[in-house]
C-alpha cells in the first residue's frame, strides 16, 4: 500500500535490506528520453555505503541493471524496472535482534501492524530501500533537464551543533562533493568530519540538516488545496529514513516577523513576474511562482549506537541491549542524493500534471 509515489510519474520500491536485492519500478516516464546505466550509477554512487571514513563500511557496488522499459538507449514509454543486487549482506549480525526491539527503530511498530517484522537489518524500514528512489530520482532529473534545465542542488547545512556559511547563489554540484561530508563550506566541513569521527569512535551518532534549492523552476507547479507542491514535497522528503522536520523559505523563522516584513513583493524584471525578496522559499499557495524553490530538512541521529540501552523482547520482559553490526555514525552525507531524488520526483509528477492542466 505505501510503497508508491507519484500520479503520472509514479514510482514503486521494492526489496528489503538484507533480501535478494532492491529496487523500483517507474511508471509513467514520457518516450525519447536518452537513458543509460551510467546516469543510474553516478546517483547510486553517491549514496552507496563504504564511500568514505565517516560512513557504513557495508560493501556495496550498488550496480544498477535496467531490466525493461530502454530500447537501443532510449525511454520506450513503458514501464522501467531498475534492479541492485544485495552484495554484502551479513543477516547472522542481526541474530541477537531477533527477539528485542531496538530504541527508535521500527522493530515494535512493524510487529503490531503485520504481526511480524524482518529482523535482518530492519527490512522494508531500513535506508536501504532508498536505493530504488535515488536510481528513480536519477530518471527525474534527466526528465528535468531536458525540460527547462531545472536544478535540484543539496548540501550539508548542519551536523549536530556546526553550522555552515554558505551562499546559496553561487553554491555548486563540484563544492559540495569535493566534501567527504558534502558540506561546500570548508572550514565547517572539517569541524563536521571531526565530529562524526569523535562520536563513531564512541560508540555515538548524530543528526543534522540539508538544504537543497531548486533553480530555473517554472510558474504554475502544484496543485490546489491536497496536492500542493509544498505538501507533496513535505510527504516525499518526509518518507525519508531519520528525518524528522521540513521548513520552506524562512520556514520557522517567520513565526517572528510580521506581515509587512515577511510578504515578497512582486516586482516585473525584463518583462517577467518576479518577487523581490523570497522568503516564501519559491511557492505561493501550493503553487511555484518561478522563484527558486528553498527548502530544509533536519534528520535525527542515527538509532543504531553502540552503547548498552533498556529495551524489552517480545515476551515483554525488560533486557539490555547492545547493538552490533555496521551503521552510519551520521546519515546526512548519504542522504544529500536522496533529498534530491524525491525532491526531484515530485517536480517531474507536477510537470506533467500541468501539461495536462489547461488546452
Amino acid at each position: 500500500m505505501g510503497d508508491s509515489l507519484g500520479h503520472l510519474f509514479r514510482i514503486t520500491t521494492w526489496g528489503e535490506s538484507h533480501g535478494g536485492g532492491v529496487g523500483v519500478v517507474i511508471d509513467g516516464c514520457p518516450s525519447g528520453l536518452q537513458l543509460s546505466t551510467e546516469d543510474l550509477q553516478y546517483e547510486l554512487d553517491r549514496r552507496r555505503p563504504g564511500q568514505s571514513k565517516i560512513t557504513t563500511q557495508r560493501k556495496e557496488s550498488d550496480t544498477a541493471r535496467i531490466l525493461s522499459g530502454i530500447f537501443e538507449g532510449c525511454t520506450t514509454g513503458t514501464a522501467i524496472s531498475v534492479m541492485v543486487s544485495n552484495e554484502d549482506a551479513k543477516s547472522n549480525a542481526y541474530d541477537h535482534l531477533k527477539d528485542l526491539y531496538r530504541p527508535s527503530h521500527a522493530d515494535y511498530t512493524f510487529e503490531q501492524k503485520y504481526g511480524l517484522r524482518d529482523w535482518m537489518g530492519g527490512g522494508r524500514s531500513s535506508a536501504r530501500e532508498t536505493v530504488g528512489r535515488v536510481a528513480a530520482g536519477a530518471v527525474a532529473k534527466k526528465l528535468l533537464q531536458h525540460w527547462g534545465n531545472i536544478q535540484t542542488i543539496a548540501w550539508v547545512e548542519q551536523i549536530h551543533d556546526i553550522k555552515s556559511s554558505v551562499d546559496k547563489e553561487k553554491v555548486s554540484s563540484d563544492q559540495i562533493e569535493s566534501s567527504i561530508v558534502r558540506c561546500p563550506d570548508p572550514q565547517a566541513s572539517e569541524a563536521m568530519i571531526a565530529r562524526i569521527n569523535e562520536v563513531r569512535k564512541s560508540g555515538d551518532s548524530v543528526g543534522g540538516i540539508i538544504r537543497a534549492v531548486v533553480r530555473n523552476v517554472p510558474a504554475g507547479l502544484g496543485e490546489p488545496v491536497f496536492d500542493k507542491l509544498t505538501a507533496d514535497l513535505a510527504k516525499a522528503l518526509m518518507s525519508l529514513p531519520a528525518t524528522r522536520g521540513i521548513e520552506f523559505g524562512l520556514g520557522f523563522d517567520s513565526v517572528s516577523l510580521k506581515g509587512s516584513e515577511h510578504n515578497d513583493a512582486f516586482v516585473m524584471q525584463e518583462g517577467v513576474v518576479r518577487t523581490r525578496t523570497n522568503r516564501s522559499g519559491g511557492i505561493q499557495g501550493g503553487i511555484s511562482n518561478g522563484e527558486e524553490i528553498d527548502l530544509r530538512v533536519s534528520f535525527k541521529p542515527t538509532a543504531t549506537i553502540n552503547f548498552e540501552q533498556d529495551t524489552v523482547n517480545r515476551e515483554g520482559k525488560a533486557v539490555k541491549l547492545k547493538a552490533k553490526g555496521r551503521h552510519d555514525p551520521c546519515v546526512l552525507p548519504r542522504a544529500v542524493p536522496m533529498v534530491e531524488a524525491m525532491i526531484n520526483l515530485v517536480l517531474v509528477d507536477h510537470y506533467l500534471r500541468n501539461r495536462e492542466s489547461r488546452l
